[in-house]
Protein backbone atom coordinates (compact mmCIF):
# COMPACT_ATOMS: atom_id res chain seq x y z
CA UNK A 1 0.00 0.00 0.00
CA UNK A 2 1.38 3.38 -1.00
CA UNK A 3 1.99 5.72 1.90
CA UNK A 4 1.71 9.52 1.80
CA UNK A 5 5.11 11.21 1.74
CA UNK A 6 6.58 14.64 2.44
CA UNK A 7 7.97 14.93 -1.09
CA UNK A 8 5.82 17.94 -2.07
CA UNK A 9 6.21 19.63 1.31
CA UNK A 10 9.99 19.23 1.25
CA UNK A 11 10.20 20.84 -2.17
CA UNK A 12 8.17 23.78 -0.91
CA UNK A 13 10.20 24.07 2.30
CA UNK A 14 13.39 24.14 0.21
CA UNK A 15 11.96 27.03 -1.80
CA UNK A 16 11.39 29.03 1.38
CA UNK A 17 7.68 28.26 1.84
CA UNK A 18 7.81 26.83 5.34
CA UNK A 19 4.17 26.86 6.41
CA UNK A 20 2.49 24.42 4.03
CA UNK A 21 -1.13 23.64 4.87
CA UNK A 22 -2.64 20.36 3.79
CA UNK A 23 -6.41 20.68 3.42
CA UNK A 24 -9.12 18.06 2.99
CA UNK A 25 -12.82 17.57 3.62
CA UNK A 26 -14.92 14.59 4.63
CA UNK A 27 -18.63 14.11 4.11
CA UNK A 28 -19.57 15.26 0.61
CA UNK A 29 -21.50 12.09 -0.16
CA UNK A 30 -23.65 11.34 2.92
CA UNK A 31 -27.37 12.05 3.04
CA UNK A 32 -27.16 13.46 6.57
CA UNK A 33 -24.86 15.47 8.75
CA UNK A 34 -22.40 18.30 8.12
CA UNK A 35 -19.40 18.37 5.83
CA UNK A 36 -16.19 18.71 7.86
CA UNK A 37 -12.77 19.94 6.76
CA UNK A 38 -9.38 20.07 8.42
CA UNK A 39 -6.17 21.97 7.71
CA UNK A 40 -2.79 20.78 8.99
CA UNK A 41 0.62 22.47 8.86
CA UNK A 42 3.36 19.95 9.59
CA UNK A 43 6.59 21.12 11.20
CA UNK A 44 9.25 21.86 8.55
CA UNK A 45 12.21 19.52 8.59
CA UNK A 46 10.58 16.91 10.84
CA UNK A 47 9.49 13.44 9.84
CA UNK A 48 5.84 12.86 9.05
CA UNK A 49 3.75 11.64 12.00
CA UNK A 50 3.56 7.87 12.32
CA UNK A 51 0.44 6.21 10.94
CA UNK A 52 -0.40 8.59 8.12
CA UNK A 53 -2.54 7.03 5.40
CA UNK A 54 -5.54 8.00 3.35
CA UNK A 55 -8.17 8.09 6.12
CA UNK A 56 -10.47 5.77 4.12
CA UNK A 57 -7.91 2.95 4.35
CA UNK A 58 -7.61 3.06 8.15
CA UNK A 59 -9.80 1.52 10.80
CA UNK A 60 -11.53 3.82 13.26
CA UNK A 61 -9.04 2.88 15.97
CA UNK A 62 -6.08 3.53 13.66
CA UNK A 63 -7.48 6.94 12.71
CA UNK A 64 -7.98 7.92 16.33
CA UNK A 65 -4.43 6.94 17.24
CA UNK A 66 -3.05 8.81 14.25
CA UNK A 67 -5.15 11.87 15.10
CA UNK A 68 -3.61 12.07 18.57
CA UNK A 69 -0.11 12.04 17.05
CA UNK A 70 -1.06 14.62 14.39
CA UNK A 71 -2.52 17.07 16.91
CA UNK A 72 0.57 16.68 19.12
CA UNK A 73 3.20 17.02 16.38
CA UNK A 74 1.66 19.43 13.87
CA UNK A 75 2.85 23.01 13.89
CA UNK A 76 -0.80 24.05 13.59
CA UNK A 77 -4.14 22.46 12.81
CA UNK A 78 -7.73 23.61 12.48
CA UNK A 79 -11.14 22.07 11.82
CA UNK A 80 -14.18 23.68 10.22
CA UNK A 81 -17.63 22.52 9.15
CA UNK A 82 -20.63 23.54 7.10
CA UNK A 83 -24.09 22.64 8.36
CA UNK A 84 -26.89 20.75 6.64
CA UNK A 85 -28.76 24.05 6.21
CA UNK A 86 -25.73 25.58 4.51
CA UNK A 87 -25.33 22.53 2.27
CA UNK A 88 -28.97 22.77 1.20
CA UNK A 89 -28.77 26.52 0.66
CA UNK A 90 -25.53 26.86 -1.31
CA UNK A 91 -24.89 23.24 -2.53
CA UNK A 92 -22.38 20.69 -1.33
CA UNK A 93 -19.43 21.94 -3.40
CA UNK A 94 -19.65 25.48 -2.03
CA UNK A 95 -20.36 24.17 1.45
CA UNK A 96 -17.22 22.01 1.26
CA UNK A 97 -15.19 25.08 0.31
CA UNK A 98 -16.82 27.00 3.18
CA UNK A 99 -15.81 24.28 5.65
CA UNK A 100 -12.27 24.41 4.25
CA UNK A 101 -12.10 28.19 4.63
CA UNK A 102 -13.25 27.84 8.24
CA UNK A 103 -10.58 25.21 8.89
CA UNK A 104 -7.90 27.52 7.46
CA UNK A 105 -9.18 30.38 9.60
CA UNK A 106 -8.63 28.28 12.73
CA UNK A 107 -4.94 27.78 12.06
CA UNK A 108 -2.84 29.87 14.45
CA UNK A 109 -0.04 30.00 11.84
CA UNK A 110 -0.73 31.70 8.52
CA UNK A 111 -0.02 29.27 5.66
CA UNK A 112 2.46 30.23 2.96
CA UNK A 113 1.05 27.61 0.61
CA UNK A 114 -2.04 25.39 0.47
CA UNK A 115 -2.31 21.84 -0.84
CA UNK A 116 -5.76 20.28 -1.32
CA UNK A 117 -7.03 16.87 -2.31
CA UNK A 118 -8.82 16.47 -5.63
CA UNK A 119 -9.35 18.92 -8.49
CA UNK A 120 -8.97 22.71 -8.13
CA UNK A 121 -11.70 24.36 -6.05
CA UNK A 122 -12.19 28.01 -7.11
CA UNK A 123 -14.83 28.40 -4.39
CA UNK A 124 -12.05 28.10 -1.81
CA UNK A 125 -11.23 31.76 -2.62
CA UNK A 126 -7.54 31.19 -1.89
CA UNK A 127 -4.60 30.21 -4.05
CA UNK A 128 -3.93 26.51 -3.78
CA UNK A 129 -2.38 23.51 -5.47
CA UNK A 130 -4.75 20.63 -6.16
CA UNK A 131 -3.40 17.08 -6.05
CA UNK A 132 -5.50 14.21 -7.37
CA UNK A 133 -5.59 11.44 -4.78
CA UNK A 134 -3.68 13.82 -2.56
CA UNK A 135 -4.83 12.12 0.64
CA UNK A 136 -2.94 9.01 -0.47
CA UNK A 137 0.13 10.87 -1.77
CA UNK A 138 0.77 13.91 0.40
CA UNK A 139 1.46 13.71 4.15
CA UNK A 140 -0.13 17.00 5.17
CA UNK A 141 -3.32 16.28 3.19
CA UNK A 142 -3.48 12.78 4.68
CA UNK A 143 -3.17 14.30 8.14
CA UNK A 144 -6.01 16.71 7.39
CA UNK A 145 -8.14 13.86 6.06
CA UNK A 146 -7.65 11.87 9.26
CA UNK A 147 -8.57 14.78 11.55
CA UNK A 148 -11.65 15.65 9.50
CA UNK A 149 -12.81 12.03 9.41
CA UNK A 150 -12.40 11.58 13.16
CA UNK A 151 -14.34 14.75 13.96
CA UNK A 152 -17.18 13.99 11.57
CA UNK A 153 -17.48 10.39 12.71
CA UNK A 154 -17.79 11.51 16.33
CA UNK A 155 -20.48 14.04 15.37
CA UNK A 156 -22.48 11.35 13.58
CA UNK A 157 -22.11 8.98 16.52
CA UNK A 158 -23.55 11.64 18.82
CA UNK A 159 -26.46 12.26 16.46
CA UNK A 160 -27.06 8.50 16.31
CA UNK A 161 -27.96 8.54 19.99
CA UNK A 162 -30.91 10.82 19.19
CA UNK A 163 -31.94 8.97 16.00
CA UNK A 164 -30.95 5.34 16.64
CA UNK A 165 -33.12 3.91 13.86
CA UNK A 166 -30.89 5.44 11.20
CA UNK A 167 -27.73 3.66 12.47
CA UNK A 168 -25.56 6.73 11.93
CA UNK A 169 -23.03 5.30 14.36
CA UNK A 170 -22.33 2.65 11.71
CA UNK A 171 -23.13 4.24 8.34
CA UNK A 172 -22.11 7.83 9.27
CA UNK A 173 -25.01 9.22 7.24
CA UNK A 174 -24.15 7.51 3.95
CA UNK A 175 -26.95 6.06 1.85
CA UNK A 176 -26.73 2.43 2.93
CA UNK A 177 -29.72 0.14 2.45
CA UNK A 178 -30.76 0.28 6.10
CA UNK A 179 -30.47 4.09 6.07
CA UNK A 180 -32.59 4.37 2.92
CA UNK A 181 -35.16 1.92 4.27
CA UNK A 182 -35.79 3.87 7.47
CA UNK A 183 -35.67 7.16 5.56
CA UNK A 184 -38.43 5.92 3.25
CA UNK A 185 -40.45 4.64 6.21
CA UNK A 186 -40.04 7.49 8.72
CA UNK A 187 -39.07 10.42 6.53
CA UNK A 188 -36.12 12.79 7.00
CA UNK A 189 -34.84 14.25 10.24
CA UNK A 190 -33.65 17.86 10.66
CA UNK A 191 -30.15 16.53 10.01
CA UNK A 192 -30.88 15.17 6.53
CA UNK A 193 -29.76 17.03 3.41
CA UNK A 194 -33.07 17.78 1.75
CA UNK A 195 -31.37 18.94 -1.45
CA UNK A 196 -30.02 15.41 -2.02
CA UNK A 197 -32.16 13.29 -4.34
CA UNK A 198 -32.66 10.22 -2.07
CA UNK A 199 -33.95 12.55 0.66
CA UNK A 200 -35.94 14.78 -1.69
CA UNK A 201 -37.52 11.88 -3.59
CA UNK A 202 -38.07 8.83 -1.36
CA UNK A 203 -38.42 5.43 -2.97
CA UNK A 204 -41.80 3.72 -3.24
CA UNK A 205 -42.08 1.00 -0.60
Amino acid sequence: MRRPTLRRERALWASGLLHVAGLDEVGRGPLAGPVVAAAVILSPGRRAPVGLRDSKTLTAAQRERAAVVIRHRALSWGVGAASVREIDRINIRRASALAMRRALARLHVRPDYILIDGPPLPELLAEHEALLQGDGRCASIAAASILAKCVRDRLMERLAMHYPAFHWDANKGYGTRDHLDILDHDGPTPHHRRSFTPVLQPRLL
